[in-house]
């Protein structure tokens, strides 16, 4: 069925089929019998494959990278998915635009995307707010719904088929700098950002590895890297300490497929000096070697991140190479060319903790999550 609708949706312009695709489902959600429905269809049994770490429990192992929901629009509709944990972003300090359009390409023989987004958002202040705003929504309906199972529970003597959907949603927060922002002081923007999502999001994740915000990725350097977050790491206490019941939140670092070796080593050896709590490996690459997609069509489109199949290989063998590294010690978020559930496993099997999926998703449709959990199993 999907297969169907996915050759009619790639007729049209990928970025705003994908807003048009969002916003129906946004609608289809607005009213609870739908939504209900969706979610009994497609989200996966709980329970089994339930995971705890970071501190927090993740309901199933399946993610959804950042860059899908930038400013937290469709977290209601993306959990009635099936997701394990949302990650929002990337959010910039101030909103932006992004680069000029079109600046999303699918290369569907490679099953594989091209993006060039360049962090465009609304900002950190209106991102807050809505997932504030959501949060206070979200949990005032799952009380509602815990009170009606139970109430539902003790006159017929078996609970709700939508019971298990009421785990609470892991979100993460997916920081960057603006791009008018010098390098030298992007740790001011992520502290920003830190700052303001503290008590919006589970964990935080520092994007300093996308391809299309000119200079960026010369923050992966280990001095550049240490000075934002060390930062952040200081911030995190204080943040934490000023109130009894508010903890220090997980930080992790994402992490490009294109670095050496060394650059590697570098990036281990920092985190582990600095105790963060996790690497989200890989990000989107610029190279574009053994694709099927010809020279002119990659030439038409131009420069930005390549994801998708192509990617997979490298990226699990970064997650491999991490795990080895450190002896399993720094958990790992594997991303990049998971379609499947046999996807998965391979990065599984490579020592992540967890996945995320993106292109994925937009090539294997709304069952992609409740499938790979099924052959997790």
């Amino acid at each position: 069925m999907y297969n169907l609708l996915r050759r009619l949706l790639f007729c049209f312009p990928t970025e705003s089929v994908h807003h048009f695709s969002m916003n129906m489902m946004k609608l289809g959600c607005s009213l609870g019998p739908v939504r209900k429905s969706i979610s009994s269809q497609y989200t996966p049994a709980n329970g089994a494959l339930s995971k705890e770490l970071f501190g927090l429990r993740f309901k199933n192992p399946v993610g959804l990278a950042a860059g899908f929901d930038k400013n937290a629009l469709y977290l209601t509709e993306l959990e009635a998915l099936g997701f394990g944990f949302v990650e929002i972003g990337t959010v910039t300090p101030k909103p932006q635009a992004g680069n000029d359009k079109p600046r999303l390409f699918r290369l569907p023989k490679d099953k594989a995307l091209i993006n060039r987004m360049g962090f465009n958002n609304d900002g950190v202040q209106v991102v807050a707010q809505r997932l504030k705003d959501w949060r206070e929504k979200h949990e005032g309906n799952h009380k509602t719904q815990a009170v009606a199972n139970n109430s539902s529970a003790s006159n017929a003597g078996s609970h709700s088929p939508f019971t298990t959907h009421h785990s609470r949603l892991i979100i993460g927060g997916n920081i960057g700098k603006n791009k008018v922002t010098p390098n030298e002081d992007a740790w001011k923007d992520y502290e920003i950002c830190f700052k303001a999502l503290f008590d919006c999001v589970d964990y935080f994740v520092v994007n300093v590895s996308s391809p299309n915000t000119p200079g960026l990725r010369e923050l992966q350097e280990k001095d550049s890297l240490r000075k934002i977050l060390s930062h952040l790491q200081t911030i995190n206490q204080q943040e934490s300490g000023s109130e009894t019941n508010r903890k220090p939140k997980p930080i992790l670092l994402k992490i490009a497929p294109d670095l050496t070796p060394q650059q590697i080593d570098d990036v281990i050896d920092l985190a582990m000096e600095i105790k963060l709590d996790g690497l989200v490996a890989t990000n989107t690459t610029i190279s574009r070697e053994q694709l099927q997609t010809t020279g002119g069509e990659l030439q038409t489109i131009g420069a930005g991140g390549l994801s998708g199949a192509p990617v997979r290989k490298r990226s699990t063998e970064i997650v491999q190479y991490i795990h080895q590294k450190t002896n399993g010690q720094l958990p790992v978020i594997a991303s990049g060319g998971i379609f499947t559930a046999e996807d998965a496993k391979e990065k599984l099997a490579a020592g992540a903790s967890l996945v995320q999926v993106w292109t994925g998703f937009i090539y294997e449709g709304p069952a992609i999550v409740k499938n790979i959990c099924n052959g997790l199993k």
